[in-house]
């Protein structure tokens, strides 16, 4: 909505511009009237909608042609004046003013035009009749007023009327040649009810209606007036009113009826309170409301936006309530967004059903990764949903959770973050986008049967120490350069290396001491393919000596080949290493302890035996 509004007098001489401007502001007739009066500002506090107003009058003895044209570009909208007494003045307003405002403008960009009929006090009757005409050729012009400025009737009134056109314009909600919604608004207001349907059944029901009422309003209907707007739409619609409710018909007459009896601020205020503009688009303010993510932070979504998310699930799983959604369910997921968000990758990035629907376990991992990797594409996805309004928060901000500094959690030796990103890396051929596949509880002959759409993420849910984390596995093309810090960044890194391949362990050793020997991020080595024989290591460490050398965990062995869902074990350890971080030095300075003791306890026993055989010998 504009911020303040800004009101141009036009027409003949005489006609009393002046004069009205100066009733207004003293509240009374003036005994002297100047040619013209000074810009007048009305202060917010005292307007009708709350909005700084500016009125400028218009004198042709007064101003050049220049001046005209430059004030007609900065008005907001035009008051053309005319006296009631004088049909002259009124044929001026086809022939000269409107023309002269909105000549050469296209339909959606004109100026909106309130007519003012002055000296009303000087005629018997209305002038309507000849006006009538008039509005019905331009659709620009809004309303026409007949006043007095002699003895201030509907002053106050011209004044408000001509805020309101500007404040809430019919040019972007109807078409009065076509007497119809026109698009835009039509589509609006389509998304709104179909958010405002919180059952899916394509009906408001009186709760539906009363919730819509009240989050718009700020008070429900009384029961009789919510049965006397149903009927009103049941008297003028074959299909607005069923099952005791209202359909999107019925809901889309309604409005339709408040802007043809002049209530446009009705219907505007319904789609403001959704997010929308002058223009009938979701306003950034709304979609991307003001949030804060200093570095070594990352988001989360918390148990507000995960209840909503489980909500709107539920609310769209209508097919057998089977705990899934088909791609059609998702599809009308996805209809109060204007294109759906998600590719066809989304089945490869998340669990699926035995059918390979989308469900709800994998519907929340796939906001999960939305809400950590992009959270302002995240923000602006929970605004198309509606989640201000339908959670009534202040914004889709109170959705989200921002962690802790990394820094923080690794000084303190404790960390609340629930989400991870393990970056998979490995020369090509080693088996990443299976590893990808495999925790997603996909074997290899399931991969095979059905390959899909590939993606480069994954995410699950794996239990550290009896509670549920996010695991993001994110898989590294072997081309990537690492030439920003950002590119070896995570919390956790995993090198998997064929164990089919002698050269497949060389490139993660390579990538390892370049970019993550000195750093504190956890690193895990998995050699992949174990279900193939072993190739000979060329010369130099083994994966294991290296691992041992470096103080890494042993390497863990894994595959993907066999009939059952794979195993689970490698990504809890990932998870594990990702959870502590600051523990694995002490652990793995530990296992090194006790392998020491372990190698000197196997060589005493070595050296007793030996001494026991010589002693022996010697008897």
């Amino acid at each position: 909505m504009k911020r303040d509004v800004r009101i141009l007098l036009l027409g003949e001489a005489q006609v009393g511009k002046t004069s009205l401007i100066m009733a207004l502001v003293g509240e009374e007739f003036p005994e002297e009237v100047p040619p013209r009066a000074e810009e007048i500002t009305i202060p917010a506090d005292v307007t009708p909608e709350k909005v700084p107003t500016h009125i400028v009058d218009y004198s042709e003895s007064e101003q050049t042609e220049d001046e005209l044209q430059e004030e007609i570009a900065k008005a907001n909208v035009v008051c053309v004046v005319y006296d009631v007494t004088k049909e002259a003045t009124i044929e001026k307003i086809r022939t000269k003013w409107i023309p002269m405002v909105n000549g050469g403008v296209e339909k959606g960009s004109r100026i909106p035009i309130i007519l003012v009929g002055n000296k009303s006090d000087l005629q018997v009757g209305s002038s309507m009749d000849v006006i009538l005409p008039i509005m019905n050729q331009f659709s620009e012009i809004e309303t026409c007023v007949e006043c007095s400025a002699k003895n201030l009737k509907n002053i106050s009134e011209l004044f408000y009327y001509a805020q309101k056109a500007v404040l809430h314009p019919t040019a972007p909600l109807y078409d009065p040649e076509e007497k119809q919604l026109k698009p835009a608004c039509a589509r609006a207001l389509t998304r709104i009810f179909n958010l405002s349907d919180q059952d899916n059944n394509q009906i408001l029901s009186d709760d539906e209606l009363n919730y819509f009422q009240k989050s718009c309003f700020g008070n429900p209907l009384a029961p009789q007036a919510l049965e006397d707007v149903k009927m009103v739409v049941w008297k003028n619609t074959t299909d607005g009113v069923q099952d005791n409710g209202l359909t999107l018909n019925g809901f889309l007459f309604l409005n339709t009826l408040f802007i043809q009896r002049g209530r446009h601020e009705t219907t505007w205020t319904i789609l403001r309170r959704f997010g929308y503009d002058d223009e009938l688009e979701l306003t950034d303010d709304y979609l991307y409301p003001q949030f804060r993510l200093p570095p070594g932070c990352s988001t989360e979504l918390n148990h507000l936006g995960y209840q909503f998310l489980q909500r709107l699930f539920e609310k769209h799983d209508k097919v057998g309530n089977d705990g899934a959604l088909s791609p059609a369910e998702l599809q009308n997921f996805f209809s109060v967004f204007p294109c759906v968000p998600w590719g066809p990758e989304l089945y490869n990035t998340v669990c699926t059903t035995d059918k390979g629907l989308l469900s709800l376990h994998g519907f929340l991992c796939q906001w999960t990764l939305m809400a950590y990797l992009d959270v302002q594409h995240c923000l602006e996805c929970l605004g198309y949903l509606g989640y201000p309004i339908l959670s009534e928060q202040d914004s889709q901000t109170q959705a989200l959770t921002v962690t802790r500094e990394k820094r923080i959690d690794l000084e303190k030796g404790q960390t609340q973050r629930n989400v991870f990103l393990c970056k998979v890396l490995g020369a090509r051929g080693a088996g990443k986008s299976a590893f990808l596949q495999a925790f997603l509880g996909r074997s290899l002959a399931a991969q095979r049967e059905s390959p899909g759409e590939p993606s480069l993420y994954a995410i699950n849910t794996v239990q550290v120490n009896g509670q549920e984390k996010y695991l993001i596995l994110y898989e590294v093309s072997a081309d990537t350069k690492f030439a920003r810090p950002s590119d070896a960044a995570c919390d956790v890194a995993c090198f998997i290396y064929d164990l089919s391949d002698p050269g497949s362990f060389s490139y993660c050793a390579s990538i390892y001491k370049q970019h993550y020997v000195d750093s504190q991020i956890p690193c895990v080595f998995v050699a992949s393919k174990t279900d193939l024989p072993e190739a000979s290591q060329p010369p130099g460490l083994s994966p294991a000596e290296f691992c041992y050398k470096h103080c890494l965990p042993p390497p863990f062995l894994f595959s993907c080949q066999g009939q059952g869902p794979p195993g689970t074990a490698v990504y809890t350890k990932l998870a594990t290493a990702a959870t502590f971080p600051h523990l694995n030095a002490v652990e793995l300075g530990a296992a090194s302890f006790w392998l020491r003791v372990a190698l000197g306890a196997a060589v005493t026993a070595l050296v007793g035996v030996t001494l026991y055989r010589l002693l022996a010998k010697n008897k």
